[in-house]
């Protein structure tokens, strides 16, 4: 089948990268004439753990192209996906600014019935909107359908190939069967096709984020009251967690949420239920919590400074919001960085994948290492945020001997107690008890 792909970030990229995979001819299209360039030219511009792999092949085999020109891209497709950014506006709303410019400049280019589909994370009611804007100017049939994603960057092509479910809202049968064609390949181990109208589905992605917002947050303040009261979260996870109504995922506790999905579907749901006049007070209370959470190290950080950072150089290991991706987007380091350096302090940091990505961001605000060590050399703390692999096991007397102090602030619960007490380092978690070196 011939579809299209409007827009190439996270999701369009790896939306249509893997329906190549799967045998389908699929043009992806952006206004970036730089970054189209560089797909066309076989260099992938973001970073997915097996995502480089497929798109080498389906390019080379020439399943997948990518241009500029929105009408050049779509000739022939029977399914166009719109996988464009919906940023939070000022008052928390998604920003459907892309998505309609796209669905007005489609209108007039369909020559014959075509799915247009709703990929990107949208508020409730968009499948009407781009059904009007495109009907505005259509001269021949089409349906928009809500397609929403559940992807997990760091595991995005796993999810993508083997969907725990495929979630599609139309009411037409047409697009239905299109629709099932499509994803049949996907779902051979019977993991099901939901079919449900267009406001259902879109509502579906923002209640699931939200939902798995809420657990890290629940945990979080769990970790909080732990601290208060001298238990241990990581006992007390476990013993929640194996309570099959509840499960034993999102319940880590840490320095809170961050990237492109949590923050912004939360903050978009918490602002529909406001436009009804809904007081989603539970959503309310996941944003806020979530906001202290993200620097609930620095005062314990100041405290054992005596309250003066300047001068002090911190050694950070981890920029990105997760491991297994270079996104950055509300990242819970960046928050730490900048508190850090207001008060005086030198930030060091190391991240496998997203030191570029923070350097265009902040320029040289602090210092990027080669290396978790050379990271910590000469640095009077160490502070974890992103619980990449490469930290879990360090050779930590290689690091005793870096840092001017052995203090680790683990923003990830990385380490036992146990094993922070044998080797005689000062260490302060989320949710357990503080070990004195």
């Amino acid at each position: 089948m011939k579809i299209a792909v409007v827009g190439t970030g996270y999701v369009g990229l790896v939306t249509g990268t893997c329906f190549a995979e799967t045998g389908n001819t699929v043009s992806c299209i952006d206004i970036d004439e730089r970054k189209v360039n560089s797909l066309k030219n076989g260099k992938i511009t973001i970073y997915e753990p097996g995502l480089e792999v497929i798109f080498e092949r389906n390019l080379k085999q020439g399943r997948l192209s990518f241009t500029t020109d929105l009408k050049e891209g779509i000739e022939g497709a029977k399914i166009i996906f719109l996988a464009l950014p919906t940023p939070p506006g000022e008052d928390g709303s998604a920003d459907l600014k892309y998505v309609l410019k796209v669905a007005d400049d489609l209108g007039p280019i369909l020559k014959d019935y075509t799915v247009i589909v709703d990929k990107s994370t949208v508020p409730v009611g968009t499948a009407e909107k781009v059904h009007n804007a495109i009907a505005a100017n259509a001269k021949v049939d089409f349906d928009v359908v809500s397609n929403p994603e559940f992807l997990r960057e760091g595991v995005a092509v796993d999810d993508f190939m083997k969907p725990d479910r495929v979630v599609i809202g139309t009411k037409s049968e047409k697009a239905k069967k299109l629709m099932e064609t499509l994803y049949a390949p996907l779902v051979r181990q019977g993991n099901p096709i939901i079919f449900m109208d267009e406001k259902s589905a879109e509502l579906t992605k923002y209640a699931a984020n939200s939902f798995l917002a809420t657990k890290i947050t629940f945990m979080n303040e769990i970790a909080n009251m732990c601290e208060l009261l001298g238990a241990d979260v990581d006992a007390v996870r476990k013993g929640v967690g194996t309570d099959t109504r509840i499960g034993k995922r999102f319940l880590f506790a840490g320095i809170g949420y961050g990237g492109s999905c949590f923050p912004k579907d939360v903050q978009a749901l918490a602002k529909s239920a406001e436009d009804v006049n809904y007081d989603f007070t539970i959503l309310k209370s996941v944003m806020a919590v979530n906001e202290n959470q993200k620097t609930k190290l620095i005062p314990k950080i100041k405290e054992y400074f005596n309250g003066d950072l300047s001068g002090k150089t911190i050694a950070l290991w981890g920029l990105s919001f997760k491991p297994y991706t270079d996104d950055i987007r509300e990242a819970p380091a960046l928050y730490n960085i900048d508190m850090l350096t207001e008060a005086g302090a030198t930030v060091k940091a190391y991240d496998p994948e997203a030191m570029d990505n923070v350097k265009n961001l902040i320029g040289d605000k602090i210092t990027f290492c080669e290396d978790a060590y050379s990271c910590a050399d000469g640095a009077d703390a160490l502070l974890i945020a992103t619980e990449w692999p490469v930290f879990r096991t360090p050779d930590f007397e290689k690091l005793s001997v870096s840092l001017n102090n052995k203090v680790i602030f683990d923003g990830r619960n990385l380490y036992t107690l146990d094993e922070m007490k044998d080797l005689g380092f000062t260490y302060i978690s989320i949710g357990r008890q503080i070990i004195n070196g």
